[in-house]
């Protein structure tokens, strides 16, 4: 965790994924981030993966160093604690981060009424307010038509949730840029993020709305050949798979050398007329030529011996693994890698647990810090945010308006 942000309160109302990992970056950045929840957890407290014992490794990884504070929301008093937070008062405080209905009690009418230069981000699925998730959107926007082999017809949706994972940093700089005209001018802002337009404006922006408008058809199914571009994924002798890729030119060279194939490419290049060498999307044209022959080298090497010869000459490749592979094969990646730590979480489990991703010279990257379990900080943020003095907040517990760790874990 660094330092960077640590005169900002945030205050996050959101579940899922995109939300979570906004509040999540900023917190590894240094900025006090309080979570609010449902007493006894919202809607992803219990999302999968989960531990042996049931408990939501998800939930854990979105919430590292995050405080937790639990309300019955259901409850207009647990209602009016979260307005409260939301728009604290104080330099640094005022900033709400939520994937909540744009209308409602956390509307940010409401909020404004309370604190007239309140920040609110608000991630959202579709930009008129409609329900969407990552995987509805990628597939209105037509992503799972492109993927998969040409000749199976079958969308395939994706593993990984990129709208979600890029609407979540699109929020936190937002956010940002929301707090630095506030402290430059004074006014707060509502900023809406949704997942729809982050997907449509990315398309837009990798030239793929273009590709389709002035060309008039969809791209092609091509596997997993590497769309205007040599990249493919070949098997070895050991029956291993690699993938391959060459987009610039050094990389293409350094291909040709490692495989000792510059000769049967020179004689298809003369062949069709052709040169390779400076242009990735001939070498995609023509990979009809070009992929056998690599095919027949590479089938005829074990991995360690193509690894060898490829990294001689910084050849572009890596292989095909499972992710527990990586983590166990690869130390680079997590053993020795310093943005990992391994520590005990809520759950009781102990793993390698990431901080934040981009390293900054110079500055202390600091302790990577667990997921609070849930209600952990109830007590301590309704005293130091709120000013709640022990008798106020013992009678939020004797009416069930709020729970701390210990109550929930006794639910």
């Amino acid at each position: 965790m660094y330092s960077h942000l640590s005169n900002l309160r945030i205050v996050e109302g959101g579940s899922f994924i995109a939300a979570p990992i906004c509040g999540l970056y900023l917190s590894q950045l240094g900025a006090k981030v309080i979570r609010f929840d449902q007493i006894g957890g919202g809607p992803d407290f219990g999302r999968w993966p989960k531990n042996e014992r049931g408990h939501s490794l998800y939930w854990e990884g979105l919430n590292k160093g995050k405080k937790s504070i639990a309300l019955d929301l259901r409850k207009p008093e647990g209602r009016e604690l979260a307005v409260r937070l939301a728009t604290a008062p104080g330099r640094g405080n005022g900033i709400f981060l939520t994937n909540y209905p744009v209308n409602g009690f956390l509307s940010h009418d409401n909020l404004v009424r309370r604190r007239p230069d309140q920040i609110t981000v608000r991630v959202m699925g579709w930009a008129d307010g409609g329900t969407a998730l990552d995987y509805t959107i990628n597939a209105a926007v037509g992503v799972p038509q492109m993927t998969g082999q040409p000749d199976d017809p079958r969308p395939v949706n994706h593993v990984l949730p990129a709208w979600d994972l890029l609407t979540g940093s699109l929020a936190a700089l937002s956010l940002l840029a929301a707090e630095r005209r506030r402290t430059e001018t004074g006014a707060g802002e509502e900023v809406r993020v949704p997942l729809s337009d982050v997907a449509i404006s990315t398309l837009g922006n990798l030239g793929q709305i273009a590709e389709v408008v002035t060309g008039g058809a969809d791209r092609p199914r091509v596997g997993n050949d590497l769309f205007g571009a040599f990249g493919r994924d070949f098997e070895t002798a050991d029956g291993k798979r690699v993938m391959l890729v060459a987009i610039t030119s050094r990389q293409w060279s350094g291909l040709l050398t490692a495989l000792g194939i510059a000769n049967d490419i020179a004689a298809i290049e003369a062949d069709r007329s052709v040169s390779f060498a400076n242009d990735e999307g001939i070498r995609y044209e023509h990979r009809d030529a070009i992929n056998p022959i690599v095919e027949r080298v590479v089938s005829g090497l074990s991995l360690v011996e193509l690894g060898s010869a490829l990294d001689n000459e910084g050849a572009c490749w890596a292989p095909y693994r499972t992710l527990r592979q990586a983590v166990s094969e690869d130390p680079a990646l997590v053993a020795d890698n310093p943005l990992f730590s391994e520590i005990v979480h809520p759950s009781g489990s102990r793993y390698p647990t990431p901080g934040y991703a981009a390293t900054i010279i110079g500055a202390a990257r600091g302790d990577v810090e667990p997921a609070p379990s849930l209600g952990a900080h109830t007590e301590e943020v309704l005293t130091d945010v709120l000013g709640c003095s022990a008798r106020e907040i013992a009678f939020l517990h004797d009416r069930g308006i709020v729970a701390s760790a210990h109550t929930e874990r006794g639910r």
